[in-house]
């Protein structure tokens, strides 16, 4: 089978709720991201293939397909097609699949797979709200179908959350530490320079503007989710404005343009678990990811696993022993933000900068995602 490769991946900073990035259209947020990647590669912007982007809430300046309106709202060629995809919050790493596949077939050999999510003006499930005056109070109301099969408990990702901590017995205060380290695992990557090479400045904002000075006892002090619960906004991750984007080329793409692939994408899976539990999808699917590449865990130099809530990592290093000290080296959602539908291609492109700096060969990315999914990409460093 034909290989796909990673040449180039990009970033904005993630703005946090009403910051600097809060005033910007979703379509030239993710318009910005595309056309610096397209300008800093030897490739004329006609000969692109396709442009797949995620996106969650897609309604008000997210509707109208995204991957299109960013394509032409940079004042790109008007032939190249974009589709917007939703895997909910793995949205933008399914677009990375999506493209991979596309090039590995032989059908596609430039193609841009990235996600934009503007939180600030449209908040997390805006897209179920605006359904509810007509009559629709979740997206399963009504279903004869789902009833049968899951009764009539809750379907949240904040309920989700508290079962994992419940079964896996993780207790708030282990919550709590763990949301302080990556705090102070981001704040200092930032300190350091290691998001440099990866983030292109806009709006006057050059570094991500999401991360808190905060304490365990100050953690200690908010209010959990729900009544008796542990789950609290300290060991959730923040909501941010930001978009991301990543070139993926074939072989033939290489040659033709004189391109360096700087990453394989060795392999490309996605796996389905309890949609009540919700969260619990990156345990299965690392093991099942894993068996069909045909390697262990321990292969692994770098993972990034989102940081929805702390619960979710915590339990996926309990199930996996993955250590802790290669997983999510720079700080993860809790700290940097977790801009659904431009999250996948944010952490893909801090793990390929991460692998690059500290000379690793493979990384593997894996999230939880909405349905009780979760994607798995593994990849090698060149």
């Amino acid at each position: 089978m034909a290989e796909a490769y990673i040449v180039d991946a990009l970033r904005t900073p993630t703005g946090k709720r009403k910051g600097a990035l809060s005033h910007i259209h979703g379509a030239d947020l993710g318009a910005f991201a595309l056309k610096t990647l397209v300008e800093r590669n030897n490739i004329p912007a006609e000969d692109y293939d396709d442009v797949i982007f995620g996106c969650l809430d897609a309604i008000g300046p997210l509707a109208g397909n995204i991957a299109r309106s960013s394509w032409l709202a940079a004042g790109l060629p008007m032939h190249v097609p974009g589709v917007t995809i939703d895997r909910q919050c793995g949205s933008s790493q399914q677009a990375v699949h999506f493209a991979a596949q596309a090039v590995m077939s032989g059908t596609q050999d430039v193609v841009i797979a990235g996600g934009v999510q503007t939180m600030t003006q449209i908040p997390i499930s805006s897209a179920m709200i605006a359904a509810q005056p007509l009559g629709f109070k979740d997206p399963f109301s009504g279903s004869e179908g789902w009833v049968k099969r899951f009764g009539t408990q809750p379907v949240s990702q904040f309920v989700g959350a508290q079962m994992i901590a419940d079964k896996w017995n993780i207790t708030r205060r282990e919550m709590e530490e763990f949301s302080l380290e990556s705090h102070v695992r981001a704040r200092r990557a930032i300190a350091e320079g290691r998001f440099a090479k990866e983030i292109v400045p806009i709006a006057g904002l050059e570094h991500d503007e999401t991360t808190r000075e905060t304490t365990i006892e100050k953690m200690a002090t908010l209010e959990p989710l729900a009544p008796g619960g542990t789950i609290t906004a300290g060991v959730s991750s923040q909501t941010g404005d930001a978009s991301s984007a990543m070139l993926i080329v074939s072989e033939k793409a290489l040659k033709k343009y004189n391109l360096k692939a700087r990453a394989r994408i060795h392999h490309i899976s996605v796996y389905g678990d309890d949609p009540i539990f919700m969260l619990t999808a990156p345990i299965p699917a690392t093991a099942y990811a894993l068996k069909k590449a045909g390697m262990k865990l321990s292969d692994i130099d770098l993972v990034e696993i989102n940081e929805a809530f702390a619960p979710v990592v915590l339990a996926w290093l309990k199930e996996t022993g993955y250590p802790h000290a290669q997983t999510n080296v720079n700080g993860g959602g809790i700290a940097l933000a977790h801009p659904l539908g431009a999250t996948g291609t944010k952490l893909m492109t801090t793990l390929l900068h991460e692998l690059e700096r500290t000379n690793k060969r493979f990384g593997l990315q894996t999230m939880c995602e909405g349905g009780g999914l979760a994607n798995v990409t593994i990849i090698e460093r060149l």
